[in-house]
């Protein structure tokens, strides 16, 4: 590692004293939005300034994927919420993948992960991608033999996590602390929230009131903080599904088309739609849920036809693009480390 990443390290608060670093650890307190609970982090997996910075390094790191031509953020897009607005996400060696690629945005606080919630913890979850055929594709052993090349990156590794090496535990928890820094709370609709009513024109604030109301029912799912209540519904896309949802996790008939209630925050900014991204706008969103779906024996029984006029439709977009946290998608902190 040269002198200049070294500075660099230096700018992100990653303390080093020569080439031989030594480092220095020191705990972070994570800004919390308004009426967001605490998050609840894991024994050993603390934030800290190193451990942030180590997950921040290997989440742009091209050495996570079997061809070192993508790394997580290929994916995962700061200026767009951390999607990629792709129907599916491509994966190494140009293969197509199965799913559209979900915000990062407040997954700190995400129950389970995946869209069939078939992970427990963030920390598991980055085995996923790492070893998925269709997305980076590599071997995590082969993977960690090659970061331990980097005797800086070993040095940064002791000091966060005590280890003598780069292993899975290490590479799984960073990348965990650092996607745990991916905080969003500071849209538009917040700060009205907070007081500054004349955040949202007419049109939003006829949007919002329509958003909670009993006709469309958008809060029950989508509910406050995050925008999502992390359960799992069949909403009408199919009358035959092709990807089963979370009858992959549970292998029950039940679950079959169930998906996991996507966060609404940024909105604007993450589409296209749905599971495999079949909607383009949030128009089309808007008018596949006020047309009630199509019939499943799974579905809803919440998805039914609203009967907005155009007019009704238009507000609730618009209510809808106040969700956005422009400071979010612009924070620096969230990009690469510019060597």
């Amino acid at each position: 590692m040269n002198r200049k990443y070294l500075l660099v390290l230096v700018a992100a608060s990653l303390i080093a004293c020569n080439k031989s670093a030594s480092y220095q650890d020191e705990p972070v307190r994570l800004r919390i939005p308004y009426k967001f609970p605490e998050i609840r982090f894991p024994e050993g997996n603390e934030p800290t300034k190193l451990r942030i910075g180590l997950g921040r390094i290997l989440f742009y790191d091209n050495r996570l994927s079997t061809n070192h031509d993508m790394n997580c953020g290929s994916c995962h897009v700061l200026s767009s919420a951390f999607t990629d607005g792709k129907m599916v996400s491509t994966g190494r060696m140009g293969h197509e993948g199965r799913r559209n690629a979900p915000t990062l945005a407040n997954i700190a606080w995400m129950p389970r992960l995946m869209m069939e919630g078939g992970v427990p913890t963030l920390e598991a979850q980055a085995l996923a991608p790492l070893h998925d055929s269709l997305e980076m594709g590599f071997n995590m052993m082969a993977y960690v033999d090659e970061l331990n090349e980097d005797e800086e990156l070993r040095a940064i590794a002791k000091a966060a996590y005590g280890r003598d090496s780069i292993d899975p535990y290490v590479v799984t928890r960073s990348l965990a602390a650092f996607q745990r820094t991916f905080i969003s709370g500071d849209s538009r609709f917040d700060r009205y929230r907070t007081g500054y009513k004349d955040e949202l024109t007419h049109d939003e604030f006829e949007g919002m009131r329509l958003f909670y109301s009993d006709r469309t029912k958008c809060g029950e799912c989508h509910s406050m903080p995050f925008f999502t209540d992390f359960e799992y519904y069949n909403i009408g896309l199919e009358e035959e599904y092709t990807d089963h949802g979370k009858e992959r996790a549970t292998h029950l008939a039940g679950d079959i088309g169930k998906f996991k209630t996507p966060t609404l925050r940024n909105i604007e900014l993450t589409g296209p739609y749905m599971h495999d991204g079949r909607m383009n706008t949030l128009e089309e969103v808007v008018a596949f849920f006020n047309e009630g779906g199509r019939n499943h024996v799974n579905k809803d029984e919440r998805i039914a036809p609203m009967n907005l006029t155009d007019e009704e439709q238009r507000q609730l977009v618009a209510f809808l693009k106040t969700l956005t946290d422009w400071n979010f998608v612009q924070n620096a902190d969230l990009l690469p480390l510019v060597k």
